[in-house]
């Protein structure tokens, strides 16, 4: 029906505008991080502190609701219908549980076992601004060691691949194909390299608030 697909853009619209509101409101805890600090290697019950410091927390549910958003007006995969209910409700369950299901398996289980510091480290505003944009977009695919040695993101790619399987176990049936699931490891390998953005930007968003309110 026309009006319920006026509703359903009306809803992505607000969404994107109140995203960055939810993003800004619960930073990742590392994102003041630059990338010469030298760090400890973190222990496995430090990543475990991590992979629940940034997944309990609001910005998980903001980034779920957004996800869910796109999912419903592009109906893209989860594909659980066209009418709002109960398909966005569905979608942004789906949704919050590949973000957790991500966390865990990347920032925790891989990155354990494959001794991988997932922390997010910026350049900061030594670069320009566009060299900065792809090195954080880079970080979905290049990370460090616990050692502090640049290494492929074996946590990311490998942690992504495992909560794309794992969604399996609750996307609709149209949903489980083998093109589906390569899509969402896609997707959510793209999507936490545009996520990075958020940490390397977020300090200079705050000292341009400071300067300007």
């Amino acid at each position: 029906m026309p009006g319920n697909n006026a509703f359903r853009v009306l809803i992505f619209l607000v969404l994107i505008v109140l995203f960055p509101f939810a993003a800004f409101a619960q930073a990742p805890s590392n994102s003041g991080i630059n990338s010469g600090a030298t760090l400890a290697a973190p222990s496995v019950s430090e990543k475990w502190s991590y992979f629940q410091t940034e997944t309990i927390a609001p910005f998980t549910l903001g980034a779920g609701a957004f996800n869910a958003a796109v999912s419903q007006v592009t109906q893209s995969t989860p594909r659980y219908g066209r009418d709002l209910w109960p398909a966005y409700p569905q979608r942004f369950g789906a949704s919050v549980a590949d973000i957790v299901s991500q966390n865990f398996w990347g920032d925790f289980v891989v990155a354990s076992a494959l001794h991988e510091d997932t922390r997010y480290r910026r350049i900061g505003e030594s670069r320009k601004l566009w060299p900065r944009v792809g090195y954080a977009i880079s970080r979905s695919l290049v990370t460090r060691t616990d050692s502090g040695d640049a290494t492929f993101n074996w946590s990311n790619v490998v942690g992504t691949a495992m909560s794309a399987g794992l969604s399996n176990a609750y996307y609709p049936p149209v949903s489980r194909t083998a093109a589906a699931t390569l899509g969402n490891w896609g997707t959510s390998i793209a999507g936490s390299g545009l996520a990075n953005l958020m940490p390397e930007f977020l300090p200079d968003f705050k000292r341009w608030l400071k300067r300007h309110l």
